[in-house]
């Protein structure tokens, strides 16, 4: 359970019109019971062990459970919390076969495979609590006729917020600054050689959505350049009031680049987009940030990249799988700036990913829709960003 399903993300359109009948009743029976009785509602978050009771917004965690069990308890429904997420012993396996609503995060994502799919007999609907949802076997769940939702927006500016941190980061070589003040050392030359200005290098973001236009905002006061690619080109009053210049041909705009943000969904298209031969054509010394999803990049070209010096600072909070094994060559490379998965988990996130929930829940509940751009699979069909 480690790892995403390798089909994931194409659209479901096809695989829909090629389902027998026998399948497309299966599809109505759980739309059919998708509103109406007590539900088992299985959350799966990351422990807060120590840190749970420091602060009274901390919701995201195991011990928080998004702050919805007195609400969910109070009403009837069975609410299960766990971090315990992969293997056929785990407690998420356990609760598989019954379970109506599973709650996951990008943070510490639970991987719901075809097979997990199958075994759940009673699962209506998959909810993330955050955005991106390419933890689940979309082409599976559409299949099924489950529905698949996420809390668009929640966490937009947390993520934009980080990209820039990092970007400072990377530029400015603070990691060697800030080892060598915990270590009692004082070498100003060892920090020096490959500190940079931000201002005057040309930034190019990879995906320019909410995310992306949110850094192309909170970078255009440091007078850069600022490119984009994306499917659809931002609207001509906010692109001229950015100063962003749209890009068509990937492969064009990344070697013009001294500075790349990763800011597209996984998709079959975006795995492994990042390979050995693309970072070959990236311009030597680069620097690149992504917040997005570790599986656009190959991990191992990255890994070298760094090591020869092609790539000067890699920086991001995203791995492949989560949470990232102790051997993952990322934390070994060098000139890095990783964390684990963070960037879209502030405390402010969490309390806007929490009401997103609730808030399908409730309307789960009463057979009410979701507002629109929260659904990832909806009767069959994927999200646009998704095909």
């Amino acid at each position: 359970m480690k790892r995403a399903a390798s089909t994931l993300i194409t659209s479901a359109s096809s695989t829909i019109s090629s389902l027998s009948s026998s399948s497309a009743s299966s599809i109505i029976t759980r739309n059919l019971h998708a509103s109406g009785g007590k539900k088992k509602i299985v959350g799966v978050f990351y422990k807060g062990n120590e840190y749970a009771s420091s602060n009274p917004n901390f919701v995201g965690c195991v011990e928080g459970g998004l702050g919805i069990r007195e609400w969910l308890e109070s009403q009837g429904h069975e609410y299960i919390v766990t971090d315990d997420k992969e293997g056929l012993d785990s407690v998420l396996e356990k609760h598989i076969p019954d379970l109506h609503v599973l709650i996951s995060t990008p943070f510490h994502p639970a991987y719901v495979t075809a097979e997990r799919i199958k075994k759940a007999k009673n699962l209506e609907l998959l909810l993330t609590a955050g955005i991106g949802s390419d933890h689940i076997d979309l082409n599976a769940a559409a299949a099924a006729g489950l529905t698949v939702a996420e809390v668009t927006g929640s966490n937009t500016v947390s993520v934009a917020e980080d990209e820039l941190m990092r970007i400072l980061i990377l530029t400015r070589n603070f990691v060697p600054g800030y080892h060598q003040a915990i270590t009692g050392d004082w070498n100003v030359a060892g920090i020096a050689h490959r500190a940079y200005d931000l201002e005057g290098k040309t930034v190019g973001t990879v995906g320019a959505g909410r995310i992306g236009k949110l850094l192309l905002q909170r970078l255009k006061p440091f007078n850069v350049n600022l490119l984009y690619h994306d499917r659809l080109k931002i609207e001509p009053e906010l692109e001229k009031e950015l100063g962003a210049t749209y890009e068509e041909d990937l492969d064009a705009m990344l070697p013009k680049c001294d500075i790349i943000v990763i800011n597209t969904p996984l998709t079959e298209k975006t795995r492994g987009l990042f390979d050995k031969n693309r970072i070959a054509k990236l311009k030597k010394g680069v620097l690149i940030v992504n917040n997005a999803r570790g599986a656009i990049m190959d991990t191992q070209a990255v890994a070298d990249a760094c090591s020869s010096g092609h790539i000067a600072g890699y920086s991001g909070d995203v791995w492949f799988p989560q949470p990232a094994p102790k051997d993952h060559p990322w934390r070994y490379m060098p000139n890095h700036a990783m964390t684990p998965h963070i960037s879209g988990t502030t405390i402010d996130a969490q309390l806007r990913y929490a009401a997103g929930v609730k808030d399908m829940l409730e309307r789960h509940f009463k057979g009410e829709d979701f507002p629109e751009q929260n659904y990832i699979v909806k009767q069959g069909e994927l999200a646009s960003q998704y095909r």
